[in-house]
């Protein structure tokens, strides 16, 4: 289950720091792929602003259709009180106006939904990289996990660590618990 309140910054993954622990992973190949992290956030982040950016301009554009719509409507009345004193005139004059703002009003619909479509033609694009993004990301732990399992369970069994403080200190930490984070990742 994903917590919805984790919120993660590619500064957040830059400026994480592991613990060492006997046994660990490569601290080069961490830092390597947080750096890979980082950019792949970074990068999602700036798409995601683009396209709030692009969705405010169509809410804009929204809003500037409804006060054309409500100036046309307000046209309309206007027509209809001058209807009494130059009734056919009038009507032509507003079947006219009602004809040019159905037109250009389907025209901006038109365009509207076309824009829309081609919106979510790239959300489901970006879903789908996000899903590939995972599933190799996945696939690449779950790799590293065997491999660490299979080198653990190759290397031969070494003798318990004298009892010092140092050495319950070493031991506690070749127990930690996978981060909640890596486990989140593998589910997914």
């Amino acid at each position: 289950m994903i917590d919805e309140s984790f919120h993660l910054t590619p500064l957040d993954v830059r400026r994480t720091e592991f613990p060492n622990a006997l046994r660990g992973y490569d601290k080069t190949v961490v830092e390597q792929f947080r750096e890979r992290v980082y950019e792949e956030l970074e990068r999602l982040t700036r798409v995601n602003q683009d396209l709030d950016t692009k969705a405010k301009n169509f809410h804009e554009q929204l809003r500037a259709f409804r006060e054309r719509d409500k100036a046309l409507n307000e046209a309309l009345v206007a027509a209809q009180q001058l209807r009494a004193e130059i009734r056919e005139q009038a009507e032509r004059e507003a079947q006219l106006i009602l004809r040019e703002a159905r037109a250009e009003g389907e025209r901006a619909v038109e365009q509207a939904r076309g824009e829309v479509r081609r919106l979510q033609g790239e959300l489901d694009a970006l879903e789908r990289s996000r899903r590939a993004f995972l599933s190799q990301q996945r696939t690449l732990i779950e790799r590293q996990l065997a491999e660490l399992e299979a080198s653990t369970q190759a290397a031969p069994p070494t003798p318990p660590p004298a009892a010092d403080a140092e050495g319950d200190a070493t031991q506690r930490r070749s127990h930690m618990p996978t981060p909640s984070w890596l486990d989140t990742l593998v589910k997914e």
